[in-house]
C-alpha cells in the first residue's frame, strides 16, 4: 500500500486550522487517522505541560462556574445568528426556554439549529461567532 503524503499533510493542516487533536479520514478501503499531541509552555514556571492536562484544567475551572452548561451536540462552526447582520439568537442576560434555538452549528454545509436543553437566563456565551466547536464543548452557561 502506497502512503499518500499529500492527504496526510492536508489532514495535519486541518488539525491546526480547526484546533483539533485527532482527525480520521476514510475512502473506500483506506483509513487514515492523524493525531497530534501539543505542548504548551507555562511562562510563569518555564515548564512544559501536556495538552491533555490543559483540558483537565479547563474542565475543572468551568465546574467552578455555577450554572447549567449547554454543550454542542455536534462538531462544526458555530453561528450566533441565522445570517450575517441578523439579530442574535441569544444574548447575556436573556431568558431562554427549553427548546429555544441558541445557536446554529454548520457541519458539512448543513445548518443545524441547536436547541436549549434547559430553562434559564444566559450567564455566559462561551463560543465566538464563526468559531469551530467540538462535540461536547460548552457553548453557553445558564443561571
Amino acid at each position: 500500500m502506497k502512503i499518500d503524503k499529500k492527504i496526510i499533510k492536508e489532514l495535519s493542516d486541518y488539525l491546526d486550522e480547526f484546533n483539533l487533536t485527532e482527525l480520521e479520514y476514510t475512502e473506500k478501503d483506506k483509513k487514515i487517522k492523524v493525531s497530534k499531541n501539543k505542548l504548551t509552555i507555562n511562562k510563569q514556571n518555564n515548564s512544559e505541560t501536556s495538552f491533555s492536562s490543559n483540558i483537565e484544567e479547563t474542565k475543572s475551572s468551568s465546574k467552578l462556574n455555577s450554572g447549567i452548561e449547554i454543550t454542542s451536540p455536534i462538531i462544526g462552526t458555530a453561528y450566533h445568528a441565522p445570517e450575517p447582520g441578523a439579530k442574535k439568537f441569544i444574548e447575556v442576560g436573556k431568558k431562554v426556554k427549553k427548546g429555544d434555538t441558541i445557536m446554529i452549528v454548520e457541519a458539512m454545509k448543513t445548518m443545524n439549529h441547536i436547541p436549549c436543553t434547559s430553562d434559564g437566563v444566559v450567564k455566559e456565551i462561551c463560543i465566538e461567532d464563526g468559531q469551530p466547536v467540538e462535540f461536547g464543548q460548552t457553548i453557553i452557561i445558564l443561571e
